[in-house]
């Protein structure tokens, strides 16, 4: 070997060995650049060794926390370089990610379920028939439901509670299906009894 003392062989081999490290993640080589990375930690871990015990585990310290951070670095960076674009295509911006889809305004707005849900089916919101989907619990025909979002070409709706149901107007022929208990009028004590 040259003039070099192990402490500096152990830094360069450490170096070389994460240089190669992110070269696996730019330039797949079915593993080679890898086996020979993990051969360069190995080398400069007996290096640092070879100075002395405390040196050693330094650089085995070291190794742990730099190869995951090395790796972490590469694949942070690496979708915005040449070859992960070309691999990855170009990443939407936040804009063209947004649709122009109109069931949009319906977020927050309340409806009724007109078949049962589990987890999909109709709802009726504004008078107009839409499709849903519940955000895991069943709800079942005729329960007052509140639009929470509109992603991709879903329309999640959850239960609406006491106060939301109230805002949902019941047509005529509707109501008298329901149960006494459902319509929000209160009980009267039987006058008879």
């Amino acid at each position: 070997m040259s003039g070099l003392d192990p402490i500096s062989w152990a830094i360069i081999l450490l170096l070389i060995g994460c240089a190669m490290i992110v070269l696996e993640v730019f330039l797949p080589s079915g593993g080679i650049l890898s086996f020979l990375s993990v051969a360069a930690f190995v080398a400069s871990l007996t290096m640092a060794f070879r100075h002395d015990a405390t040196t050693g585990f330094g650089f085995m310290i070291l190794t742990v926390f730099a190869v995951p951070a090395v790796v972490a670095l590469a694949f942070k960076y690496w979708p915005h370089t040449p070859m992960g674009k070309s691999f990855l295509g170009e990443i939407p911006s936040e804009e063209e990610m947004q649709t122009d889809d109109p069931r949009r305004e319906l977020v927050g707005r309340v409806g009724i379920a007109k078949s049962k849900m589990l987890p999909s089916g109709a709802v009726l919101i504004d008078d107009r028939l839409v499709d849903a989907v519940s955000q895991g619990t069943a709800i079942d025909v005729g329960d007052a439901v509140v639009v929470v979002e509109v992603r991709a070409n879903r329309v999640v709706v959850r239960s609406a509670d006491e106060s939301e149901a109230r805002q949902v107007s019941v047509e005529p022929s509707e109501m008298l299906s329901k149960p006494i208990e459902e319509l929000g009028l209160e009980s009267f004590d039987d006058p008879l009894g």
